[in-house]
């Protein structure tokens, strides 16, 4: 019998009574309907959810609702430490098999049981099909084979050493089989159904997401919150005032302007936590573009102060930062954290080099309201390029236009992004630097990295595999292919009436939230 497999993930761093009969019965109407408003719970969301399909997103706001609806195989836990959730025991059997068994008595919100069928359906999908967003995470998988039941194999193409990291993020989240097959694709993006503590009520575009529990969850019903709402609303002036009016439980984003009004508002505070998201410029490397050629990218970093916007813009919401791999995830390049580079004399003299000593007009793509004064982070860097005679538009869009555009890769010269890691390995960042993921968005391309992408990929010595991750890091902060701004500082509003503790990966894990 070969080894078990034991893994711990780096830890990183959630009434009176009346006087008559009338009176009586009035006392407990409005009593229940009290009780009722309590078991709601209300949480106030920036942008809408991009799909049901957990597949073809890799979006972190949509992944927190999702979170409540479908099960893992593998989960990190409150000290961040991965540990089975459907999975109740596995085994290696290899370098690129492992052996798993389902926990028994799982079922799915239309009553079907978890079966390994319904595994090796949803991995073999998005690990085969390349048009999902999710595929360049899960194509290491060659194939789900079927033991009995309940129990089966993963068997990925090479040695796979972020399989346990990959098979606990929303890739992973486990899709019905025989429901999909008998009601088609539509139907289950209109009728989502999964594993979760959390089942699908309703969806009413760009306004509202609702849940409510699941009586048959195999962990136990959650009976805190009869109903879940997601209120989608991107101004935070107005995610604010429903905070503060009692209309919502939590409202994330809260702008600085904000922090201390909800502090000093009686019935509501902020809480806090820093994020694994940094809030990045990825830049076109397509011929054509002025940010072709290395030396306009490096000037475009070097004219950015990205403490003056940490302190000014996010009153110190904000980390500066020259990597995407920031402490805590493995394969952390330490150095490029915590600092930036600022030099506008040096700016202006790399653009005379690359031919531009007057220079030249851009697009900026920013969204509105997705992350912490985002638009405002976009104005002021707008306003520092300047500074190099470099003229920005601007050009703002609500979420779900921001992500079919860079879908379709329709964006110009650059856009303005924060990107999560709910793996916690570097390696799921700087494949974000592989020339053949984004042919046609970025075009970026730079062989050492590539190289070095591909030997990480299965190299099962983690220490050097940890190595090969900081190199492409550095590579990156040389070559600018991404300009690195601040790793984000999560900001709630929340309640008093609620116990709420964030979490660094932004999942707003329903079950974890209790009434006080």
């Amino acid at each position: 019998m070969n080894k078990i497999w034991v893994f711990v993930a780096v830890v990183l761093l959630l009434v009176g009574c009346g006087g008559n009969q009338d009176e009586v019965g009035s006392s407990e109407s409005e009593t229940d309907s009290n009780d009722e408003a309590d078991r709601t719970l209300t949480i106030a969301i920036g942008t809408d959810i991009v799909s049901f399909d957990i597949h073809d997103h890799n979006n972190t706001s949509t992944e927190a609702v999702h979170d409540n609806m479908f099960n893992y195989l593998f989960k990190r836990d409150e000290n961040n430490v991965i540990q089975p959730e459907l999975v109740e025991t596995f085994e290696s059997i290899d370098d690129r098999t492992v052996e798993m068994t389902l926990k028994e008595g799982v079922t799915f919100h239309n009553g079907d049981p978890l079966t390994s069928e319904d595994v090796k359906f949803t991995l073999e999908r998005v690990a085969t099909d390349d048009t999902l967003q999710e595929y360049p995470n899960y194509k290491q998988i060659k194939e789900v084979e079927i033991k009995d039941e309940l129990t089966f194999r993963v068997i990925t193409h090479e040695p796979e050493p972020s399989l346990f990291h990959r098979l606990s993020r929303l890739g992973s989240g486990i899709l019905p089989k025989t429901y999909i097959e008998e009601e088609g694709w539509d139907h289950f993006l209109a009728n989502p159904v999964g594993t979760g503590p959390y089942q699908f009520k309703e969806w009413v575009r760009d306004s509202k997401i609702v849940l409510t529990p699941y009586e048959n969850y195999f962990e136990g019903a959650v009976d805190e919150w009869d109903e879940v709402v997601f209120r989608v609303i991107p101004e935070n002036s107005t995610r604010v005032a429903e905070l503060l009016t009692g209309g919502a439980d939590i409202a994330v984003n809260i702008p600085s302007a904000d922090w201390e009004r909800v502090e000093e508002n009686e019935g509501t505070s902020m809480k806090t936590e820093t994020s694994n998201r940094t809030i990045m410029l990825i830049l076109r490397a397509t011929e054509g573009y002025p940010t072709a050629d290395v030396r306009v990218r490096q000037a475009l970093d070097l004219a950015i102060d990205n403490k003056a916007i940490t302190e000014n813009v996010l009153r110190g919401g904000g980390i500066p930062t020259k990597t995407r791999v920031a402490p805590g995830n493995f394969g952390a390049e330490e150095s490029l954290y915590n600092t930036y580079d600022y030099d506008v004399e040096k700016a202006k003299q790399l653009l005379k080099e690359a031919g531009y000593p007057d220079g030249f007009e851009m697009t900026l793509h920013s969204p509105h309201g997705r992350y912490l004064q985002d638009a405002e982070v976009a104005e002021m860097i707008a306003g520092m390029l300047q500074a190099i005679n470099v003229e920005v538009r601007l050009e703002f869009m609500e979420w779900s236009n921001f992500v079919e555009m860079r879908q379709a890769g329709e964006n110009k010269d650059a856009y303005l992004i924060g990107l999560g890691n709910s793996m916690f390995d570097g390696a799921y960042s700087v494949d974000w630097h592989r020339s053949d993921r984004f042919v046609g968005e970025t075009d970026y391309k730079n062989e050492e990295i590539d190289a070095l992408l591909e030997a990480s990929a299965v190299n099962m010595d983690e220490e050097e595999r940890a190595k090969q991750i900081q190199e492409i890091q550095r590579i990156a902060a040389e070559e600018v292919p991404h300009i690195m701004l601040h790793q984000e500082t999560l900001h709630y509003g929340v309640s008093d009436r609620i116990a709420f503790v964030p979490s660094m990966d932004e999942m707003i894990y329903v079950p974890a939230i209790t009434r006080k």
